[in-house]
């Protein structure tokens, strides 16, 4: 299985590579809001991954960032995102990747992040732990905020969220860090929290796609994944990701989080 997701996410991120050196702007649409993109490569990436699953795995169900649920409630599901970090892939950043991930009743057991620009390839299975190229990793040890890099999004402003937003949890967080990064992949925050890069990672607004191969590889290395409030309502009620030895640190500057509903 796992051998198949890498050379599959291999081959998803080669043609988005490829794509992407020839994007143009009749290439890149908008979606929900005018700062939801999504480009043509987008989809093609993910029909590409939909067909080559569905040959392999025609009993297990699919969920596409781009094409929504297939297949009804299955089982099993590969869970999709063929560009996490669709702003960065069109302005010719690295921090863009292809993430596949398999949940098994609605956890994730394993899952594969393919990032083309730095070719780094991050994997994990459920008991067997977590790996970038071939390499264990393992969380950071920091017990102390003010040694910590952790990571954030703003998901939520491109949502146009006006009532509640993480601008104000940003505030309260970055002048108790040593830094604070903002890659526009959660995808890849997770995987950063996997190898100790960051410290931790925290978001309001995520979709299942976003995390679903992310989850399982931050955990096979250790971390510690709750919503905001503590408990396992991520991401629908937002999503923290850490260390372990942070966890309970970070959790405290949500105490008056509402997830409101919008």
């Amino acid at each position: 299985m796992i051998e198949f997701l890498k050379q599959l996410a291999r081959q998803a991120g080669a043609i988005a590579r490829s794509d992407g050196l020839r994007l143009r702007t009749e290439n890149i649409h908008t979606k929900a809001t005018a700062m939801d993109l999504v480009t043509d490569t987008d989809r093609k990436v993910e029909q590409f991954l939909i067909t080559e699953l569905k040959r392999r795995f025609p009993e297990y169900g699919i969920f596409g960032e781009e094409t929504g649920r297939e297949s009804g409630d299955r089982k099993y599901c590969f869970v999709i995102d063929p560009i996490d970090g669709t702003a960065s892939f069109i302005h010719g950043l690295p921090n863009w990747c292809v993430s596949v991930g398999l949940t098994c009743g609605g956890r994730s057991v394993a899952g594969v992040i393919y990032q083309p620009e730095t070719d780094d390839l991050y994997c994990a299975e459920e008991g067997g732990g977590s790996y970038v190229n071939g390499l264990r990793m393992h969380v950071s040890g920091r017990t102390e905020l003010s040694d910590c890099i952790v990571a954030t999004g703003l998901a939520c402003l491109r949502a146009r969220w006006q009532e509640e937003n993480n601008l104000k949890f940003i505030a309260r967080i970055a002048p108790e860090l040593s830094d604070l990064r903002k890659f526009g992949s959660a995808a890849l925050d997770c995987c950063l929290t996997a190898r100790g890069a960051v410290d931790g990672y925290w978001e309001l607004f995520l979709q299942p796609y976003d995390i679903a191969a992310g989850v399982i590889i931050a955990r096979e290395a250790g971390a510690v994944i709750t919503d905001l409030f503590g408990a396992d309502g991520y991401p629908g009620r937002g999503f923290l990701c850490t260390n372990g030895r942070i966890h309970e640190k970070l959790l405290a500057f949500f105490h008056d989080f509402q997830n409101l509903k919008r």
